[in-house]
């Protein structure tokens, strides 16, 4: 019963969006049944649609995780972009500079320099914080914007491939190319990777030490400190932390999916993070699925503009509608309460 009430919120925000956005395609003269169903059911109808759909969770969970990561010690990370950007940047460098090492040097190689890069980017805010006690929201934001010109550099630099059309590098050396779970059609093995993090990311932040200080110093950092938790040393641990798992979801994008830099890459997943770590309310045992789940709507979005040509932002007004309903939820559990 104690499961039933906690997941009772989700469903009826989720109904309630759903319904809500629902009448929005009606009055678009859309069929609304035609519509949801292909929106729910593409990601299961097809093998493809299966693959796509777990293609657009790995990076989704991943940047999810880098925003409740330091959302656990009070602080907001909202550079998962720049990060992932980062991350996808060294894991490129990488790739090409060492191309001709074997596959169980290359590898990872590839993927720790994602990782480390994308760390180093989540320390620059970090220090920052630590040192000068700048906002790390204002930072985090601002460095989003700087990796936007780094990618743009790097992938109309030296390494660009000339006979691409967009601002794009050369591939990788295909000895650092994941290795794939499927084949036909395509799906690498980061996918374990990274339901490997989110697994370990729960442990520590719910059964360890390290993880109790953590949620220690964001459920009150004054308390802590006065139990000996070094408050801001977590602060910077938990941003750092945040970095390395943004950074690892740009080094799959390049090792797993595009093997190569491509501007842009990072899509619209910073902002699909963010929303699925708030519907989450932080609980990082929650992100995974709450993670799946925008993915599949992701998938089937892209099909309902295909298929029915209903703008595929209606899926964008649906995932807004899920988070104000759960948020208001939130709000009416408080005063219930009270």
């Amino acid at each position: 019963m104690t499961i039933v009430k906690k997941i009772l919120p989700y469903l009826i925000a989720v109904l309630a969006s759903f319904v809500a956005a629902g009448i929005f395609i009606a009055l678009m003269g859309f069929d609304v049944f035609r519509a949801y169903s292909t929106i729910l059911f593409t990601s299961f109808r097809t093998p493809n649609g299966f693959i796509q759909t777990l293609l657009k969770f790995i990076p989704l969970v991943l940047q999810a995780l880098a925003f409740t990561i330091p959302l656990t010690a009070g602080k907001f990370n909202i550079g998962g972009e720049g990060q992932m950007i980062v991350g996808a940047i060294g894991a490129t460098a990488a790739g090409i500079m060492f191309a001709n090492l074997p596959p169980i040097l290359l590898i990872p190689i590839v993927i720790l320099a994602g990782v480390l890069t994308g760390a180093i980017w989540g320390f620059i805010p970090a220090y920052l914080l630590y040192k000068f006690k700048i906002n790390e929201i204002l930072t985090t934001v601002l460095l989003n914007f700087v990796s936007f010109a780094l990618i743009d550099y790097v992938a109309t630099g030296p390494w660009r491939d000339p006979t691409a059309g967009h601002p794009t590098t050369i591939t990788i050396g295909s000895n650092g190319f994941l290795p794939l779970l499927i084949n036909n059609p395509p799906l690498h093995t980061g996918l374990l990777l990274a339901i490997a993090v989110a697994a370990g990311i729960y442990i520590y932040t719910s059964r360890t030490t390290g993880g109790y200080e953590l949620i220690a110093t964001g459920a009150n950092p004054q308390a802590a400190g006065i139990y000996g938790i070094k408050v801001r040393r977590m602060f910077v641990f938990s941003l750092v932390l945040a970095g390395a798992v943004a950074g690892l979801s740009g080094a799959l994008e390049v090792a797993g999916v595009q093997h190569r830099l491509i501007e842009g890459m990072q899509s619209n997943f910073l902002v699909l993070g963010l929303i699925i770590g708030l519907i989450s309310r932080g609980n990082n045992l929650a992100v995974p699925f709450v993670a799946f789940f925008i993915a599949v709507l992701e998938v089937g979005a892209s099909a309902m503009q295909r298929t029915l040509m209903i703008p595929v932002q209606m899926v964008f007004i649906v995932e807004a509608l899920i988070l104000l309903f759960v948020l208001l939820s939130d709000v009416v559990a408080s005063r219930r309460k009270s």
